[in-house]
C-alpha cells in the first residue's frame, strides 16, 4: 500500500525559499515521482519529476529555481524552491507511480498516480 504525506509548506515573502518534503511508504523506489501544484481557479500544473535513475524534468515556469530530489534511505522526496514568486502560490502535491516516460505521465496521467493530500505554499509580494 502506498501512503504519501507532504510537509514543509507555509507563507514566505517573494524571493524566499521553502523545501517541501514527501514522506511515506511503498513508493520511493517507483519509476516515477513528481510534484504538481494547483492554485485556486487554475488548472493543475506539473512542476517537476524524477525517475528511478535520477533523471529530472521541470516546468518552464520553475526551471532554475526549483530542484526535485529524493533520499531513498529516508523514503523521502523533496522539492527545494528558491526565488519564490507570488505566482508560485498554490497547493503542492507529491505523487508516485511505476510509469515509464515519467514527465509525460505526470503531465497527462496525474489522476492515475498515488498522491498525497497536499501542502499549501503562499508567497506574498
Amino acid at each position: 500500500q502506498v501512503e504519501l504525506a507532504e510537509s514543509g509548506g507555509g507563507s514566505v515573502a517573494a524571493g524566499g525559499s521553502l523545501r517541501l518534503s514527501c514522506a511515506g511508504s511503498g513508493y520511493i523506489g517507483m519509476n516515477c515521482m513528481a510534484w504538481s501544484r494547483q492554485a485556486p481557479g487554475k488548472e493543475r500544473e506539473a512542476v517537476a519529476s524524477i525517475d528511478r535513475n535520477g533523471v529530472t524534468n521541470y516546468a518552464d515556469s520553475v526551471k532554475g529555481r526549483f530542484t526535485i530530489s529524493k533520499d531513498n534511505a529516508k523514503n523521502t522526496l523533496y522539492l527545494q524552491m528558491n526565488s519564490l514568486k507570488p505566482e508560485d502560490t498554490a497547493m503542492y502535491y507529491c505523487a508516485a507511480r511505476n510509469f515509464f516516460d515519467c514527465w509525460y505521465q505526470v503531465r497527462f496521467r496525474w489522476g492515475d498516480m498515488f498522491r498525497g493530500q497536499g501542502t499549501q505554499v503562499t508567497v506574498s509580494s
